[in-house]
């Protein structure tokens, strides 16, 4: 199940399983034997995928432009299967590299709510302001996630930016929906933060990427990112409840939007794992049987 407290379906923009995957012979900084002819910028050699506390902000921000810089002239070269490998290795290489902004950056991230004013809106100081701008400059942003938490990001649509058109139908489309599913906050302390008809929606569309390209090497991403949704949409989140057992039926509004994704997707998937859902309440099976009633990865 998507994450409850805080969450944001981020499947990784990114190949959701890679966060702790060390990156692969595609992509690694050149070697340390450097000849005498070649450019300063050939020289560059940027800091090691792991964490260290001796690395500065700065040190990050280089290493992520030259491997920017590096990919551009790769994926230009590059058939599209090429690039599907490159860019399931910069993925890894970007959330590496993240991961440990995030962890030097405790103290701006702790802080960063209290610069928030209101909607949209914040009053930050001049350090936090250039910092900032110096993310924004390789695809990363500061990024709430609701209970007083603050992450660094990528950029929603940063992925699909570099690697548009430069890869095959099915990474292209995945690459994608992750850039719109990740536009937003999907939950936050257990609530759905998108409507409910939109979360049928994305099912629908995650369902037809399983069914176009059942071979793909990102079936399983996407797989998992259908049925991870499915499961909050059938059975519901922490503080988003399916069941009204005062009332002993399925809350209104729930019950509508399964009615509009049976009508207008009566085919599909999600539609029969739906019907199975109600026909379950119907027949006033215990809430705690549900989930395993409904098998939903059948």
């Amino acid at each position: 199940m998507i994450r409850k407290i805080i969450a944001v379906c981020l499947v990784s923009a990114a190949v959701v399983s890679c966060r702790k995957e060390t990156a692969v012979s595609d992509i690694k900084p050149v070697n340390d034997s450097i000849a005498k002819n070649e450019a300063p910028e050939d020289q560059y050699k940027p800091i090691d995928t792991a964490c260290s506390s001796e690395n500065k902000t700065e040190d990050y921000i280089t290493a992520l432009q030259w491997y920017r810089t590096k990919i551009d002239k790769e994926i230009a070269g590059n058939s599209p299967e090429q690039n599907n490998k490159v860019y399931e290795d910069y993925v890894k290489i970007r959330d590496k590299y993240t991961d440990c902004f995030n962890d030097s950056q405790t103290e701006i991230l702790d802080k960063y709510i209290d610069y928030h004013t209101g909607p949209d809106t914040y009053n930050l100081p001049d350090n936090i302001k250039k910092m900032a701008a110096e993310l924004n400059k390789v695809g990363l942003e500061f990024r709430e996630m609701g209970e007083g938490f603050t992450e660094i990001h990528s950029l929603p649509r940063y992925y699909e930016s570099v690697f548009k058109n430069k890869v095959t139908p099915d990474y292209s489309a995945y690459i994608s929906q992750m850039a719109k599913d990740n536009k937003e906050n999907y939950a936050i302390n257990g609530g759905l933060m998108i409507t409910w008809e939109e979360l049928g929606d994305r099912l629908i569309v995650w369902e037809n990427l399983m069914n176009k390209y059942p071979k793909s090497q990102l079936i399983k991403s996407i797989t998992d990112n259908y049925y991870s949704y499915l499961s909050d949409y059938l059975l519901g989140m922490d503080s988003d409840l399916i069941y009204d057992s005062e009332e002993g039926k399925i809350f209104d509004d729930k019950m509508e939007e399964y009615n509009r994704i049976i009508k207008k997707y009566p085919n599909s998937r999600t539609a029969k794992k739906t019907k199975e859902l109600i026909a379950a309440y119907d027949a006033h099976t215990p809430e705690n049987q549900i989930g395993e009633k409904l098998n939903l990865r059948r």
